[in-house]
């Protein structure tokens, strides 16, 4: 009799842990859950490191036309007011009809105003290379910031598929706390029963409590997870936040694939587009340092008034050319041309060495996504086998044919395997994304 009611009992325990698998995680927050798309507008609005790259475009823009003001001519409004007195040297022998030589000339007043303007007619390409050199940096400031915008791109993506990640692994602490309760009930059955041992409830008993620890863990995960994917998007780490995701993507891409992908990054990547404009701000800069050396040729005017009154009525002016011929700086320019080109050959080093570790993070980024998506079938086994040895050992367990380490065992696995295979799940987004950022893609 006591067999049938044990029987019973287990059954119904084993009906119980089934309905716990089946069961849907709770949802912790009442928010409105956000897919990854959703992140990644968030992110666009608030950023900060956007908003940095975008000023710093504006910055560029404004540099250019700095450079583009010197083709036009500069005129200056002068207006003043001096009370002067000087000291009077006259030449000796010098006299005044009926009177002694001065020694003091004043106090006088003197009102001038006026424009003044000049322009420069040629400097041997120095304001071209300047305004060149305005014009790559522009780009490559524009090409940062799509730098940017990508790695912003990446890390919402990568915190999205941590949090999910974060929340799988909580479910499946979940689902192993109710498969720990329920063995224990199933110990204490047998034991109740007469079939079963003491240390064998105890065994159980410290498995919930061990169950217990691993869901707290799993919960300050996705806390952690989550405050990062806030902070991903521009937000407070404690905002509240809830996402909607789920783990499908398409396959890896082909041999022929991967094998192209470092040629086609080389070719979209923002960061080769940056530093090709830094090395041809940085030739630019050489021709501006070596025409700085060549004479200037310009032309000026002006044209005012000048009195002792407070409305002056003598006109002034003056028109003509000038030629700055530099003769000696102590080796000033000659040391900025050779600076010039040191930074031009550092800028096209820099430019060579990217292009070698953009190869070496796509080739990297693909070996990733080949792993883990083989993960995925490797521990979808694992799951699949894992489920099926604990039916079988808990029905063994019931006719009393196992012992309750050979049960617990069988959990342990089990609950490794779907932890792996949530986490490989994840992960193989994740090293999409990657990919995707490797390559140069949206």
């Amino acid at each position: 009799m006591k067999r049938i009611l044990c029987a019973s009992l287990l059954a119904a325990a084993t009906l119980r842990l089934a309905a716990a698998d089946n069961a849907p995680a709770a949802d912790p927050s009442n928010g409105p859950a956000l897919s990854l798309d959703d992140c990644l507008r968030a992110a666009t609005g608030k950023q900060p490191a956007l908003a940095a790259a975008q000023a710093g475009v504006a910055a560029a823009t404004e540099a250019v036309g700095e450079a583009q003001a010197p083709y036009y001519p500069q005129v200056d409004l002068d207006a003043g007011y001096h009370r002067w007195q000087r000291r009077a040297f006259l030449p000796s022998g010098f006299a005044l009809p009926g009177g002694a030589l001065p020694d003091i000339i004043g106090p006088l007043d003197d009102w001038n105003g006026g424009l003044s303007s000049h322009v420069t007619l040629y400097d041997f390409g120095e304001r071209r290379a300047g305004l060149d050199a305005a014009r790559a940096r522009r780009a490559g400031a524009e090409a940062d910031a799509s730098a940017t915008q990508a790695d912003v791109r990446l890390n919402v993506q990568s915190a999205f598929y941590a949090v999910a990640a974060a929340q799988d692994l909580q479910t499946v602490a979940t689902k192993s706390l109710a498969r720990a309760e329920t063995h224990a009930r199933l110990a204490q059955v047998r034991y109740d029963g007469g079939a079963g041992l003491k240390a064998d409830v105890l065994r159980t008993q410290s498995e919930v409590a061990d169950a217990r620890l691993q869901l707290i863990d799993a919960d300050s995960r996705v806390r952690v997870a989550t405050g990062r994917l806030n902070t991903a998007m521009g937000r407070p780490a404690a905002s509240p936040l809830v996402i909607s995701a789920t783990p499908s993507a398409p396959p890896p891409p082909t041999a022929a694939e991967l094998a192209a992908a470092a040629d086609r990054a080389l070719t979209r990547r923002p960061e080769i587009q940056s530093g090709e404009k830094r090395s041809e701000a940085a030739r630019a800069a050489v021709n501006a340092a070596r025409a700085a050396r060549a004479p200037k040729i310009r032309a000026d005017a002006s044209f005012g008034w000048n009195d002792t009154t407070w409305v002056p009525d003598t006109r002034e002016w003056q028109a003509g050319f000038s030629v700055d011929l530099p003769v000696f700086d102590a080796g000033s320019r000659a040391r900025r041309l050779a600076r010039s080109k040191a930074d031009a050959a550092r800028e096209d080093a820099v430019l060579e060495n990217r292009r070698l570790q953009i190869r070496e993070e796509v080739w990297s980024a693909g070996v990733e996504l080949q792993r883990s998506w083989a993960a995925i079938a490797a521990n979808e086994a694992s799951v699949r086998t894992s489920e099926e040895s604990l039916r079988v050992v808990q029905e063994r367990y019931q006719s009393g044919a196992a012992l309750v380490s050979d049960l617990l065992d069988t959990q342990t696995t089990l609950v490794r395997a779907e932890s792996s295979l949530a986490t490989a799940r994840w992960n193989y987004l994740a090293a999409r994304a990657a990919y995707e950022r490797a390559i140069g893609g949206s």
